[in-house]
């Protein structure tokens, strides 16, 4: 695990945190570290969804994230597999719209 770490503050219903809170005292944990597994498993079982990578595929296609943020989402093969077909996707637009 990277030792990089990013401060982030959100609101979440009082019950979700006390849950949070009474699993890190069973795990002799912290609730910082309940909420980054929790956030970690989520984030990978996610980006295993089928539908969810049609979505963040086609957020890439259309530039509302980058490839870095791709990246970090599916994985770098994907990712690259992604790349190659937005550009080709590019590639074709533009022939189709030269050949009008």
């Amino acid at each position: 695990m990277s030792s990089d770490k990013k401060r982030v503050q959100f609101r979440a219903p009082h019950r979700l945190v006390d849950r949070a809170d009474a699993l890190a005292t069973v795990l002799g944990s912290d609730r910082t570290e309940v909420l980054v597994t929790a956030l970690r498993e989520y984030l990978r079982d996610a980006t295993h969804d089928d539908d969810l990578k049609q979505e963040i595929a086609a957020a890439y296609y259309d530039d509302e994230i980058t490839f870095e943020q791709l990246t970090e989402l599916v994985g770098r093969e994907e990712a690259a597999n992604f790349r190659v077909l937005k550009r080709q996707l590019d590639d074709e637009y533009i022939n189709e719209i030269a050949e009008l």
